[in-house]
């Protein structure tokens, strides 16, 4: 804005339009004079993601589906609860991670995700949702690892968690990782931070190599002592997610040993029903 002769403050008016009021266009600026808005026209083009689809299931839950500039695609899902309304959302058009029990990866990796195009899924969403009283819970569970797509996703984390921004509470926002070590402890450093989730799965080393081959890279209790000194939000509280795989990693001795794993940690665990499909070679 400075070089358009626009005093600096002009910035805080736009930021706001963008991530708090979410405009949908820059002529709905109103409060920009005329002159301004044409000349930002000009310049940049304000979209959201398109829609290309919306799978709507019994309990109000919607899964949407995105299609981007280049092709790719992406999802991201809004789930009514109770006391919230969360919307899942999407870091990477596909995963290049190949865990054994996941269809994304199965699909291929096609790229990083923009942070716009982070940032237009879940204003997608909270703008198709009817007003209400119950807050909004994000969760960065969607297509992709965010650790591998650090720049982007952390400056979408950022405006989402700005009370200027969307607004959303820290303690509200969760990103789930397999463990990328050195963009966690990067993660650590950020004066604001989400609450965590580590993508486990498995007991022990031997069966998480198994299941996903970044244990070769990152191993398990290294990723585990990591998490355990991430400073979390107050109030909460570190997640360990663990999909059911019948006669894989749910039985009695792996839950023994996730006990014995997991001992010490403030922390949750978070059992989760495998969603089976032709391609995936486990059962829930």
């Amino acid at each position: 804005l400075v070089p358009l002769g626009e005093p600096a403050y002009r910035a805080r008016q736009v930021y706001s339009w963008l991530y708090r009021r979410r405009a949908r266009s820059l002529e709905a600026m109103s409060d920009l004079a005329k002159p301004l808005r044409e000349a930002l026209s000009a310049r940049f083009a304000l979209r959201w993601p398109e829609v290309a689809e919306r799978a709507h299931s019994s309990d109000g839950t919607v899964k949407y589906l995105f299609r981007l500039d280049d092709g790719a695609s992406i999802e991201a899902v809004f789930i009514p609860e109770d006391k919230r309304r969360t919307i899942c959302l999407s870091t990477q058009a596909g995963c290049p991670l190949k865990c054994a029990f996941c269809l994304t990866g199965l699909g291929g990796y096609r790229r990083n995700l923009k942070t716009w195009e982070i940032l237009g899924q879940v204003a997608r969403v909270m703008d198709e949702v009817p007003p209400s009283p119950r807050g909004w819970n994000l969760v960065v569970m969607g297509m992709g690892e965010p650790l591998l797509n650090y720049e982007a996703t952390v400056a979408g984390l950022r405006i989402l968690m700005d009370p200027e921004g969307f607004g959303v509470a820290p303690k509200k926002l969760t990103l789930s990782t397999v463990g990328i070590l050195p963009a966690l402890e990067k993660l650590m450093t950020e004066p604001v931070r989400p609450n965590l989730a580590i993508s486990l799965h498995a007991s022990n080393e031997h069966l998480r190599a198994r299941l996903m081959p970044i244990e070769a890279e990152y191993p398990l209790r290294e990723v585990i002592a990591a998490a355990r000194r991430y400073p979390i939000p107050r109030g909460g509280l570190v997640t360990y997610e663990y999909v059911l795989l019948r006669g894989v990693n749910d039985g009695p001795a792996q839950a023994q040993e996730l006990v014995r794993l997991l001992r010490g940690s403030r922390c949750k665990v978070n059992l989760i029903p495998l969603n089976p499909a032709p391609e995936i070679p486990f059962e829930p």
